[in-house]
């Protein structure tokens, strides 16, 4: 018999290219769309920068490269530079920086984060001089989160940064770190208006030289601040800034600040803020682990075997006579051969017996410490009772 099956019915061969296509399309649209956003980003850019312009940050850019395709934007700038104009000085910018390369990098699926790298080294230069500064850095990497409105959030990190004082071709060190880190961000709750910036600083293995000995051991920082009173976040002269905090009751506060060296530990918090004479005011409580560690790296007993400076003295016992001090050993030895060159000698445990009764016994890690308030009145500084510096006016 015949066979009556009937025969298969054949699909039609273009149902198999629908997937095929259709993924073309969507390619040739997602590359479309990129491209276009690629040239946009170029407009974008400018605009920011003229915005920026007006606020006193002038960015200049030698060479531009937008790439990164499919899934993000590579914005990458060659020789770039960055001048702070302040708004009351007129045009001309205080000072430049400038470095080989900043990349910045925006995902397709985050808009608002911006993640930027930075290429060593970076030089800075007052207006019309040649670089006095030279920064260096293994790693440097930065993002911000909330634009293109006011950001929200900003983070810089830097590996291994150096800070190199210039003078011609001789360059000195200056400033030395394992690493530092600078987070901030608009506190919980404040407005646009009356902003509150929280600020974190972290610094590990820090130095710095020219300064005093004492800061040239490595040292370990980790300071958190809340800030208040700023008004806008244009350029300005410092004291002006200062002036406009104080005017508007602003203040900072130290919430926690650690700071580490060898054996030393330090620990603050309180709140400082300046008077209608700009003057500091303000009571931060210390707890304090090795003072008597710091003593002998001020060098007092040296400055009192080759005679105390009056400049010295003035800081640190305002009213006492340089040679009302000398005498006073020389009288000593004269009384009873030797007495004096005693007491110069014994002059640092004396001093750190004094400090020591200013405040109370505390534990601070596990080990023994001294607390005690280093208060601020109309810029004098008081350790306890002691008067022990003054801080110039800051506007």
């Amino acid at each position: 018999m015949p066979d009556m099956t009937p025969a298969p019915r054949r699909r039609p061969l273009w149902r198999l290219f629908i997937m095929p296509a259709l993924l073309v399309v969507a390619a040739a649209a997602w590359s479309a769309f990129w491209f276009y956003a690629a040239s946009e980003a170029g407009v974008r850019a400018d605009a920011w920068a003229a915005q920026e312009a007006k606020s006193g940050r002038v960015y200049a850019c030698g060479k531009r490269s937008v790439a990164g395709f499919p899934f993000r934007f590579e914005v990458r700038c060659d020789d770039a530079s960055v001048s702070l104009v302040s708004q009351t000085a007129g045009a001309q910018a205080p000072f430049t920086a400038r470095l080989g390369e900043i990349m910045v990098i925006a995902q397709i699926y985050q808009p608002k984060l911006l993640i930027a790298e930075f290429k060593a080294p970076a030089t800075l230069a007052d207006r019309g001089q040649p670089p006095s500064l030279k920064v260096n850095w293994t790693v440097g990497r930065s993002s911000v989160s909330g634009l293109p409105d006011i950001p929200q959030r900003a983070d810089i990190v830097f590996e291994n940064p150096s800070i190199d004082r210039v003078n011609g071709p001789v360059q000195t060190p200056l400033a030395r770190a394992g690493r530092a880190e600078l987070h901030g961000r608009f506190a919980d709750g404040s407005t646009k208006d009356q902003p509150v910036i929280e600020a974190v600083l972290q610094i590990a293995g820090g130095s710095v030289q020219e300064v005093h000995p004492l800061l040239a051991a490595p040292f370990d920082v980790d300071v958190q601040t809340r800030l208040s009173g700023l008004k806008d976040f244009k350029p300005k002269p410092w004291p002006e800034r200062f002036r406009e905090i104080q005017a508007a009751g602003g203040h900072v506060e130290i919430v926690r600040s650690r700071i580490r060296q060898g054996d030393l530990i330090s620990v603050a918090a309180g709140t400082l803020s300046l008077n209608a004479q700009g003057r500091i005011d303000g009571e931060l409580q210390m707890t304090v682990v090795g003072i008597e560690k710091v003593i002998p790296a001020l060098g007092i007993e040296k400055m009192l075997e080759e005679g105390v400076p009056q400049a010295t003295l003035d800081r640190v016992a305002p009213g006492v006579k340089s040679q009302d001090l000398n005498n006073l050993f020389g009288a000593l030895d004269r009384a009873i051969p030797g007495l004096g060159k005693v007491v110069k000698q014994n002059a640092n445990t004396g001093v750190a017996a004094g400090i020591n009764a200013l405040g109370k016994e505390a534990e601070l890690e596990g080990k023994k410490a001294r607390a005690f308030p280093l208060r601020f009145v109309d810029g004098a500084v008081f350790l306890g009772p002691l008067k022990v510096g003054q801080v110039p006016p800051l506007f």
